[in-house]
């Protein structure tokens, strides 16, 4: 079964989008001395800032942009190995 590069660069890039807002709400709610959320994504996220409203939607679109882009090279990348090895039978 091949892998439609669409369907999984949506799928990540809103898988990744939520789990940065689900950061940011963890960030809200723990104090922070418990977690170094912010530390860790303005080192992840570029130009994003703890926590302002332009810097939190600067954030959802990178990590929206990363989900894809981790899309659009592993779908080829699993493609050609399940073409070149997967099973013959295509289970």
């Amino acid at each position: 079964m091949l892998l439609n590069t669409k369907i999984v660069c949506w799928s990540l890039g809103i898988f990744v989008a939520i789990s940065f807002a689900l950061c940011v709400l963890y960030g809200l709610v723990v104090p922070e001395r418990l977690h170094g959320m912010s530390a860790f994504l303005e080192a992840v996220l570029p130009a994003f800032k703890w926590i302002t409203f332009g810097g939190f939607i600067l954030g959802l679109i990178e990590s929206f942009l990363y989900g894809a882009y981790i899309g659009i090279v592993f779908v080829p990348i699993y493609n050609f190995i399940n073409k070149r090895w997967g099973s013959p039978s295509g289970e």
